[in-house]
């Protein structure tokens, strides 16, 4: 018998129902630069808001599992790993290396130069701005080697 069987066939020839998994955001290019991942971090913040605590709003909320987390207002860091991995929870090096970038470009840098600082450092800054203000200081960071150049 010649029967080829389909990956949603039980062994007894009965079909079963497929979960299916969605990627968590819509298809975007992928940054290649550091100022890609600016000024798309500036993109998304504009697109869904500024959010002031932890990298997405409601993240570790049980509440509120129907709203994917690519909808929600983010903040500077969220965005920044959004851009570049499509989850505001996950990192890259390109998405630390931006970090970096943008923790040594707001006030002189931090302190210590490791990356939970600069993380801590872009945090600090950003909870104590605005939406617009993060936005034009994302595309003023971004465009700055243009500018110098």
């Amino acid at each position: 018998m010649n029967h080829q069987t389909s990956p949603t066939d039980t062994p007894r020839g009965d079909r079963r129902t497929v979960r299916v998994i969605l990627p968590a955001r819509p298809a975007d290019p992928v940054p290649a630069t550091v100022e890609d991942v600016l000024l798309g971090a500036a993109r998304v913040i504009a697109r869904l808001g500024l959010y002031h605590d932890d990298y997405v709003q409601g993240a570790l909320s049980l509440g509120d599992l129907e709203t994917p987390l690519f909808v929600r207002p983010m903040s500077v860091v969220g965005a920044l790993r959004f851009v570049t991995t499509g989850s505001p929870q996950r990192t890259c090096q390109l998405a630390d290396q931006a970090m970096c970038y943008l923790a040594l470009s707001i006030d002189g840098g931090p302190y210590r130069q490791d990356l939970l600082s600069m993380e801590a450092h872009v945090e600090d800054w950003a909870d104590s701005v605005d939406a617009p203000a993060a936005v034009a200081f994302l595309e003023l960071a971004a465009t700055a080697p243009e500018r110098a150049a």
